[in-house]
């Protein structure tokens, strides 16, 4: 069989060709030799493949001496927030994420509740490589039990960041798009909290998405327009996991996943002052925000665990990635589309203004994504000469390379399981992001 993707937080592939059930029980024997002492927390997120998968899961982590707590169909966010209460020795979330219907993964959670970091992850990684297992005799076995407790201690630390009367005052008409995953559970459960009048669009969590599942504007043609026509004051889209959120505006315009931590902050600003995080490859937004409250901003490498370790370090007030990812550190340590609509919504109240009135409060920014095959060889030896022809103001190498000036940036970084190098270039003009794009792909092409 060919081999799943692997990182140090876990693992995606095809069902039935790169994902199978014993691949995935020799995943989680790895994980449960690395683990700390105490019970291992399971959830899916609804995907047709979740059952399978989570049974294989199950007896591997009880075949270890664990006891096992099955969430069932919970998000990634709540997941994290259950590991914290229950005092667990680590989670599996059984999730592709954004992935299309064949695929599932697992995500792997550490006793803090957060996406496993690189140290333990590595160890975890080389244990599966190394096939290591400490399966238990029969009278040694864990037991699995459900646990229907998730939702509501995940639900109570969302609520305990937002001002609830004020936001049930305003009665909020909201379209939630869950398309099929796992946020339909929670979502509506929050949404009735906080006295909201909703529709949820795949509101089933039975993986049958409606549209592709990353909450994208090109996939939420369908959705975008009705938050407009049948007027909701805002459309809420998240991923299949449910760590991730997008936002569409009460003019029914899809205002992209790089402004949802960045509204969350603004919020988060008013209330306290405190450094603020994201990664290398996110929205000027936040260093703008960081700017205007004069606050410590920092950027992490890619990635959600190296936003977090930054958090950590510098005790951020908040962080998040441009993929729709806020991270509240008052509610968990991860990515959170709940503390998303919660905050976005607290904002609308506390603002009384719209979602188009408060983005135009921001800096309007064009960011263009790209990508062109290229080996991570090759891009290490065009960075000197990247640097030079375009003239940068600032170089930084924290993540493949970042040139910046006054005003715009380009990324380029490679990945680490193809040879192609993603670029990413943010500007006040589409043009002028476009016009870096091709700047750098016409220099690394040259012999």
């Amino acid at each position: 069989m060919p081999e799943p993707i692997i990182s140090i937080s876990g693992l995606r592939g095809i069902v039935g060709s790169e994902l199978s059930p014993t691949v995935a029980s020799l995943f989680a024997a790895a994980f449960c030799t690395q683990a700390p002492p105490g019970p291992i927390a399971i959830a899916r997120d609804g995907r047709l493949s979740g059952p399978m998968l989570a049974d294989s899961i199950a007896a591997t982590i009880t075949g270890h001496g664990r006891d096992c707590l099955d969430l069932g169909v919970a998000s990634t966010p709540t997941v994290g927030a259950f590991v914290r209460h229950a005092k667990a020795a680590g989670a599996i979330q059984i999730s592709a994420s954004h992935n299309p219907p064949a695929y599932n993964g697992m995500k792997l959670f550490s006793p803090e509740g957060r996406v496993l970091p690189s140290e333990p992850g590595t160890r975890v990684l080389n244990a599966y490589r190394q096939g290591l297992t400490n399966w238990q005799p029969a009278d040694s076995l864990g037991t699995r039990r459900p646990t229907e407790e998730s939702h509501d201690i995940h639900l109570q630390l969302v609520l305990a960041t937002v001002d609830v009367p004020s936001i049930r005052k305003c009665k909020f008409r909201v379209l939630l798009d869950s398309n099929h995953g796992a946020g339909s559970i929670l979502g509506k459960r929050l949404l009735d909290a906080l006295g909201c009048e909703t529709v949820i669009l795949g509101g089933q969590p039975d993986g049958q998405f409606t549209h592709p599942p990353e909450p994208l504007a090109e996939n939420l043609v369908t959705v975008s327009p009705r938050v407009a026509q049948e007027g909701f004051h805002v459309g809420f889209c998240q991923d299949p996991d449910a760590d991730r959120l997008a936002i569409i505006d009460e003019k029914g315009h899809f205002i992209g996943e790089e402004y949802t931590a960045v509204l969350c902050m603004m919020r988060s600003l008013t209330q306290n002052r405190g450094p603020l995080v994201t990664n290398c490859a996110s929205s000027s937004m936040t260093e703008w925000l960081a700017q205007k409250h004069n606050v410590p901003f920092y950027r992490s490498n890619v990635g959600e665990a190296n936003v977090v370790d930054m958090m950590l370090a510098h005790g951020a007030l908040y962080g998040g990635e441009g993929s729709g990812g806020p991270i509240d550190p008052r509610v968990g340590l991860i990515r959170d589309s709940f503390v998303g609509i919660a905050q976005v919504l607290d904002l609308m109240a506390h603002s009384q203004s719209t979602v188009s009135e408060l983005t135009a409060q921001l800096p309007r920014l064009a960011m263009i994504k790209d990508k062109m095959s290229l080996s991570k060889e090759k891009l290490n030896a065009s960075i000197a000469k990247l640097a030079s022809r375009l003239n940068a103001d600032r170089v930084s190498n924290l993540d493949g390379v970042r040139l910046d000036w006054s005003d715009r940036w380009l990324l380029l970084r490679g990945s680490n399981t193809e040879p192609i190098v993603r670029l990413i270039a943010e500007s006040p003009k589409e043009s002028d992001s476009l016009d870096l794009i091709n700047q750098a792909k016409a220099i690394m092409a040259e012999e």
